[in-house]
């Protein structure tokens, strides 16, 4: 039987033992607080900001906005990154990405104190990540990358001694998941796929788990899938519905795969709402370190 990774229900269970876990915070009187800088009014962008906000709410954490015209200059944007980094009621905060054309994202994102990084996209917890191959991490992770890790985790899909097929090379996850999957603690074996690699499909159909992070709409075909594999989308594609004449999301998996892997993740409901807790996690988790 085919099991639907609900990442719905998961994110709602990470967030209720946060919740009891914020709760103890504040009897030691600390409040975990968690800034956003929105630089803009991309829709997508507002849309994801405010997303962040109601989780907090719904888990007891401060919410610390800063919003800034999509006019503003770099200095402008660094000057609201220094903020942040001074403010002491903000536990980890987020820049929210893209930044406007021109801006250095990079030079941005080197700027955040990496003990503030909900992201775990600074430089140095990356280098955290590279270094820490065995024993605890105590720096924020990627968020995207762990929610795939323990949505699979919460149903006891283990990925020991397990080939994986990761689709797409981009930082937030192509490029970062092969750095928590290949740690001690998870084991598997990873192998990195991305527009320059030769017989893609023959890497899909050896692999155990496939990772797609590629943003192309149902690459993932049937055909390119081993009986009982195990399908993580992470993929988001805006794909123009002809009946309804709205746009809407896709992932990067044809869902006539479904019928014959063990596991899959559905897209949206899958991986996005676990990247959401994730980066709540990460804020309780640098608020106890303080304690």
């Amino acid at each position: 039987m085919t099991i639907k990774l609900d990442g719905k229900r998961v994110a709602a269970e990470v967030k209720a033992n946060l919740a009891e876990r914020v709760a103890t915070l504040k009897e030691h009187g600390i409040v975990p607080g968690l800034g956003t800088l929105l630089v803009g009014e991309d829709p997508g962008s507002m849309k994801y900001v405010a997303g962040k906000h109601a989780d907090c709410a719904e888990v007891g954490i401060r919410s610390i906005r800063r919003d800034l015209p999509a006019d503003a200059s770099f200095d402008d944007i660094a000057a609201a990154v220094r903020d942040l980094n001074e403010d002491p009621a903000c536990t980890g905060y987020i820049v929210q990405l893209p930044l406007p054309r021109g801006v250095d994202e990079n030079a941005i994102i080197g700027l955040i104190d990496p003990s503030k990084d909900a992201d775990g996209m600074h430089p140095y917890n990356l280098g955290e990540l590279v270094l820490h191959v065995q024993g605890d991490i105590t720096t924020p992770l990627p968020c995207t990358p762990r929610g795939v890790i323990e949505l699979l985790d919460a149903y006891d899909i283990d990925l020991n001694g397990k080939e994986v097929c990761v689709l797409g090379r981009g930082i937030t996850i192509g490029r970062t998941i092969g750095l928590l999957l290949t740690r001690k603690a998870v084991n598997a074996t990873v192998t990195l796929c991305h527009t320059g690699t030769r017989d893609i499909a023959d890497h899909m159909r050896r692999a155990d788990v496939i990772v797609a992070a590629m943003g192309s709409a149902g690459f993932v075909k049937p055909e390119n899938v081993k009986d009982g594999a195990v399908l993580m989308d992470v993929g988001v594609s805006r794909v123009f519905d002809e009946q309804t004449g709205r746009f809407r999301i896709r992932g990067d998996v044809d869902k006539a795969c479904y019928d014959k892997v063990s596991a899959y993740s559905p897209n949206p409901g899958g991986v996005g709402p676990m990247t959401r807790a994730m980066l709540l996690a990460n804020v309780v988790e640098m608020a106890e370190r303080k304690m």
